[in-house]
């Protein structure tokens, strides 16, 4: 016969979810509301959850469709919503530590940069943006040079040939993570061809998230900008050696 497991503080049981609210004791981030697929309800439920668990600190929802941000921001005012981002985020976000750049190649990129920089923001790095400097007018992306040498972490955006990373990687050394999107035409295959031009790129230090990923990119980006950034330091308290 199946006993019920132990309760587990480490978890918050709604029925329709399992929320992990220990996260942030393992990894520094706390969960954050996958909105595909579930409710607008469920995901103002799980935010609420969240919310209640981590109050000093901004939680995140992300692929929200325009009903679940209907539904978030009627019942959770405090929360601030992107509709280009399909995002959500509840709580004070945290000061910024080093910088993000979000680089969109192209004005059909704008939605996965905007969940990039949202994500970014709220795992604790400052964000910038650069938009619509694709390759097909290799002047923009040269006039923003000093720009990009000045991040601590570039999320590059691109659709069809999945160009820009490349480019961008063989301007300047600073870490880069490439963010290939949906958008192109027929043999773009659904941002494949993207993803296999920025696996196969030759420049070096070019990483890879799975199409159309702006949140992966926008963790990956915040953790190596804070990672860079110095320690803040209160009054009176030494800094690093």
């Amino acid at each position: 016969m199946h006993s019920p497991s132990a309760p587990d503080d480490r978890t918050v049981d709604l029925g329709h979810s399992r929320i992990d609210v220990d996260r942030r004791a393992r990894t520094g981030d706390p969960e954050v509301v996958f909105g595909a697929g579930k409710s607008p309800a469920q995901v103002v439920e799980i935010l609420s959850t969240l919310h209640a668990a981590h109050p000093d600190t901004a939680v995140l929802a992300t692929r929200l469709a325009p009903a679940a941000i209907e539904a978030v921001a009627a019942a959770l005012p405090a929360a601030v919503t992107d509709s280009l981002a399909g995002t959500a985020v509840l709580g004070p976000l945290p000061p910024g530590r080093g910088l993000v750049l979000v680089v969109a190649a192209g004005t059909c990129d704008a939605a996965v940069a905007a969940e990039a920089a949202v994500t970014a923001r709220v795992h604790g790095a400052a964000v910038e943006r650069v938009d619509d400097v694709g390759v097909a007018g290799i002047h923009r992306l040269l006039a923003v040079r000093d720009r990009l040498a000045a991040a601590d972490c570039l999320v590059v955006v691109a659709g069809m040939e999945g160009a820009l990373p490349s480019v961008v990687a063989g301007l300047v050394g600073v870490p880069l993570v490439g963010v290939p999107t949906s958008v192109g035409y027929g043999t773009g295959a659904g941002g494949l061809a993207a993803l296999m031009s920025m696996l196969n790129s030759c420049a070096p230090g070019v990483v890879v998230v799975n199409i159309d990923n702006g949140y992966g990119a926008g963790v990956h980006a915040a953790r190596v900008a804070r990672a860079g950034a110095p320690v803040p330091t209160q009054p009176g308290q030494a800094g690093p050696p």
